[in-house]
């Protein structure tokens, strides 16, 4: 008789559940434990993952990395930005399900007024009565104006810090500005603009300048939404969400417990899910943190945001090379850029006739497969591992630390700039110093404003250019957007067969790619929406 096979990943879920849930447990004794005095200084607007403000998240960032000195004789020549949008109201889908809660908390309070056993004066007052701040909203997801400030501002700082390339007057292809088709990116690219350019023309008086944001059909877009046509990707998604969801409930139950026993309420799991996305809306958007935020310890906390960071790392991050590899048509274009502001220079072009800057915004679906390709917050052993296509460890629980957070990878507004330099050159004495600057052109990466460190370039921040390509770009261009994304039979039963960390394909479902890149086509794009965008 033939045996069934048994997808692996369906095998253990069960038994990582279970660990997970005692792991969980003693994280929680332990953080709790810890944050006694720790308590006072915690700020939850620093701890909200990817629901982050921007500025919260510098805050947070202060001291995370000491940039290495700029050499003499260096100076910008190009600008890469690739920037999420500001922050945002919650979507549709969202304030449905805040509707939901404040019905569901209505009848569990009913409930226990009803039965008597319970103190009504442990329960925090706002419960009673409480209704969505956006109730009766039919719609949903667009900037609102912390987001606007968020992009206006930036753009001020980058023109502060980086006047040589902003000191010619403006026209579109020399300031080439690019947003997705979603009204929060598109708003995003209106506001770094307003800021990027004010003062510089002649409306109002700001004495702002009209200028081009060109967006490209979401259809097509493999540059800023490859996420939204990659079959691979989509498939993976389908299959490991679940599981992820899997992981995530022993930590749901944890504090479920926990909420249930401190305010004697009959909190299901749902409602400790549905009460972690207010206060992250609360915390981020309205600066109320002693509703929602107020109900969970410093502790709870950051096992929750553990939990959004370790879902971000799974299904949008290092958890999977298809995250990331299917954003190589957006690395080809930075380095594009790149190239031809090298070939302009040493052309000797005339100012105002090359491009200086080309300007990305999009959504963190973007952003994070982006910091991947560039193998940010990776210690380098961990980056070693990845250019083996080997999996990495899913990020260390609470209170271990770790760098991969929702908070720094993509807050609302994140950001990767990566600014070209050409070096006059340097005499020194040192001969591993001058030959290191014989290289006319450099690339600095900066994550979120701050330079951070490349493990591909020996953890430095200030790379020379053919190192920073030979390095940390061409490793990926062996890989294409149609061999990665077309999806085939047989790849979509090695991805549903993939655990729910880092899935790597067998060595025949490698072949079949291979094949597949030789001989097939480009795809016809599929234009649905990925609901799940952020």
């Amino acid at each position: 008789m033939a045996s069934m096979k048994v997808p692996v990943s369906a095998l253990l879920i069960p038994l990582l559940a279970n660990f997970f849930l005692l792991a969980s447990l003693s994280a929680f004794s332990c953080a709790a434990a810890a944050s006694g005095d720790a308590s006072e200084s915690f700020d939850v607007r620093q701890h909200l993952s990817t629901v982050t403000r921007y500025g919260a998240a510098q805050e947070a960032n202060i001291g995370f990395y000491v940039s290495s000195a700029m050499p003499e004789g260096c100076a910008p020549i190009h600008l890469n930005l690739v920037s999420r949008h500001g922050t945002r109201a919650p979507t549709k889908k969202r304030i449905k399900e805040l509707d939901q809660l404040s019905i569901h908390l209505e009848e569990i309070l009913n409930h226990a007024k009803i039965e008597g056993n319970v103190r009504l004066d442990k329960i925090p007052s706002w419960l009673f009565g409480w209704q969505s701040p956006w109730k009766g909203r039919q719609k949903g997801g667009e900037l609102i104006s912390k987001g606007e400030d968020e992009l206006y501002h930036l753009a001020i700082r980058v023109r502060e810090r980086f006047p040589e390339l902003f000191n010619v007057e403006y026209h579109p292809e020399v300031f080439n500005i690019r947003a997705t088709q979603v009204h929060r990116a598109s708003a995003s690219a209106v506001a770094f603009g307003m800021g990027l350019f004010s003062g510089n023309g002649t409306l109002g008086p700001g004495k702002h300048r009209a200028f081009s944001v060109i967006s490209e059909s979401r259809a097509s877009d493999i540059c800023l939404r490859f996420y939204d046509t990659c079959e691979t990707y989509k498939e993976y998604r389908k299959v490991h969400e679940p599981a992820v969801d899997k992981l995530k409930e022993p930590i749901l139950d944890n504090i479920l417990s926990k909420l249930v026993q401190r305010y004697q309420l009959n909190f299901t799991r749902q409602d400790v899910a549905s009460l972690w996305f207010l206060c992250k809306q609360e915390a981020s958007l309205l600066d109320i943190t002693d509703q929602g935020c107020g109900l969970f310890t410093a502790a709870e906390v950051a096992l929750l945001e553990w939990t959004d960071d370790l879902e971000l790392f799974i299904l949008k991050g290092y958890g999977n090379s298809v995250n990331y590899r299917m954003g190589v048509p957006l690395l080809q274009d930075v380095i594009q850029a790149m190239e031809q502001a090298i070939l302009a220079k040493e052309e000797n072009l005339k100012p105002g006739t090359f491009e200086r800057a080309r300007l990305r915004f999009a959504h963190a679906e973007t952003v994070v497969p982006f910091t991947c390709l560039l193998g940010l917050l990776l210690e380098k052993p961990e980056y070693e591992q990845i250019q083996r296509e080997e999996p990495l460890d899913q990020p260390p629980k609470p209170p271990q630390p770790r760098n991969w957070r929702g908070s720094i990878v993509a807050p609302f507004g994140g950001n990767n700039m990566l600014v070209l330099f050409h070096c006059a050159g340097k005499d020194s004495h040192d001969k591993v110093e001058s030959e290191y600057y014989k290289n006319k052109f450099f690339v600095q990466v900066l994550h979120n404003e701050i330079p951070v460190p490349m493990p591909g370039c020996n953890n430095s921040d200030f790379c020379p250019f053919e190192t920073f390509k030979e390095r940390i770009v061409n490793p990926h261009l062996k890989h294409n957007f149609e061999s990665v994304c077309t999806l085939q039979p047989e790849a979509s039963k090695c991805v549903r067969e993939e655990l729910p960390s880092v899935a790597r394909c067998s060595i025949l479902c490698k072949l079949l790619n291979s094949i597949r890149g030789l001989f097939q086509s480009n795809p016809e794009v599929n234009a649905r929406s990925i609901k799940y965008e952020l």
